[in-house]
C-alpha cells in the first residue's frame, strides 16, 4: 500500500466549503451591509480589481464566484490568473464587474479567503523550492484552522506540496501517547505495532511514530511491516542512519521526518534521503499576503 494523491477539485468542491462560506457570510453580512445600503445606490455599477502588493503563489480564486452565488449577487468574476500560478507584486488576480454595492459587501470575505489560501500556497512553494531536487515530498499536518482543513490542504497542493491524511478516520497514525497507553517496554511497543497491522481496515495505510532508532529497528524486523514510519524530532545524523537502516531492508516503509523542521533546516533534512517531510507551519502559522481590492 502506498499513499494516494489527493484530487484538488474534490477538496475545494466539497460540501463543507459551502457550509464554511455560508457561516462566513452570516458572520459578516448578517441582516445586511448597512453602510453600503445607505451610501451606494443599487443602480451604481462598478469595476474592481483584486491585486497583490507582493510576490505570491495564488490559491482560492474559484471561491470568488462561490461567495457571489451564495450571496445571491450578480457581479461578474473574471479570474485573471490560475490557482498555483506565481504572480509578481502589482499583478491582478481577478476582476469584478457589476453592482458596486454587492462587490463592496463581498470585499472583506473575498480577501480573507484569498489571503489565507494564497499565504499557505506561497509558503509551501517557498519550502518546496528550498528542498532543491531531493526526492522528499512536503506535507502539511492536521494543524489546520477548524472548518478550513480541506481548503488549507487544497492550498498546499497549489503550492506544490502533498497532502497528509485528512483526519483521524482515513489513515492509522500511532503516536507517542498511543504507545504510552499500550505499555512502556520494547516488547509492548512491538506488540502494539503488530496489533495495528492485524486490525487495520482493508486498504488503510498504517503509519507509526518512532522516537529512537531502536524503535525503527523493531519495526524493520516485522514482516509485513507498516507503510510509513514517522521519525519524530530526530537530528540530521539520526535521519541519515534511519535511511540507511531502511535501505538495507528495501524501499519500504516510507520514512517521514517531522518535528521542529522549518525553512532553515528543510534542505538538510531533505538531503538525508527521507521520503516525506511534514511541517505544521505550512498551515498553523500562515502569514497573510498583502492583497487589496480597488475600484477603477
Amino acid at each position: 500500500m502506498t499513499p494516494t494523491s489527493t484530487d484538488p477539485l474534490a477538496l475545494v468542491n466539497h460540501p463543507s466549503t459551502d457550509a464554511l462560506l455560508r457561516l462566513a457570510l452570516e458572520e459578516d453580512l448578517g441582516q445586511g451591509d448597512v453602510t453600503t445600503a445607505i451610501m451606494v445606490p443599487a443602480n451604481i455599477e462598478g469595476h474592481a480589481q483584486i491585486l497583490t502588493r507582493e510576490d505570491v503563489v495564488v490559491a482560492g480564486l474559484p471561491l470568488l464566484s462561490r461567495v457571489r452565488d451564495l450571496m445571491g449577487a450578480s457581479f461578474h468574476v473574471e479570474e485573471a490568473v490560475e490557482d498555483g500560478q506565481r504572480v509578481l507584486a502589482g499583478g491582478v488576480l481577478a476582476r469584478l464587474e457589476g453592482p458596486a454595492g454587492e462587490i463592496l459587501s463581498a470585499e472583506r470575505l473575498l480577501l480573507n479567503l484569498l489571503q489565507r489560501l494564497t499565504g499557505i500556497a506561497t509558503m509551501t512553494r517557498r519550502c518546496v523550492e528550498l528542498m532543491g531536487n531531493e526526492k522528499a515530498r512536503l506535507l502539511e499536518t492536521r494543524k489546520t484552522l477548524p472548518g478550513w482543513r480541506r481548503l488549507d490542504k487544497y492550498a498546499v497542493l497549489m503550492g506544490g506540496g502533498t497532502n497528509h491524511r485528512l483526519g483521524l478516520h482515513d489513515q492509522i497514525l500511532a503516536k507517542e501517547n498511543h504507545f504510552a497507553l499500550a505499555g512502556s517496554t520494547a516488547e509492548d511497543f512491538a506488540q502494539a505495532v503488530v496489533s495495528l497491522l492485524d486490525a487495520r481496515p482493508e486498504g488503510m495505510l498504517v503509519e507509526v511514530e518512532v522516537e529512537s532508532l531502536e524503535q525503527l529497528t523493531t519495526i524493520l524486523t516485522l514482516e509485513p511491516t507498516v507503510d510509513i514510519v514517522l521519525l519524530d524530532n530526530m537530528t540530521i545524523d539520526e535521519l541519515r542512519r534511519a535511511v540507511s537502516l531502511r535501505d538495507a531492508r528495501g524501499a519500504k516503509p516510507l520514512l517521514e521526518a517531522s518535528g521542529g523542521i522549518g525553512p532553515k533546516t528543510l534542505r538538510d533534512v531533505a538531503a538525508t534521503g527521507v521520503d516525506r517531510i511534514s511541517m505544521g507551519a505550512l498551515t498553523h502559522s500562515v502569514r497573510a499576503p498583502d492583497l487589496t481590492l480597488l475600484f477603477d
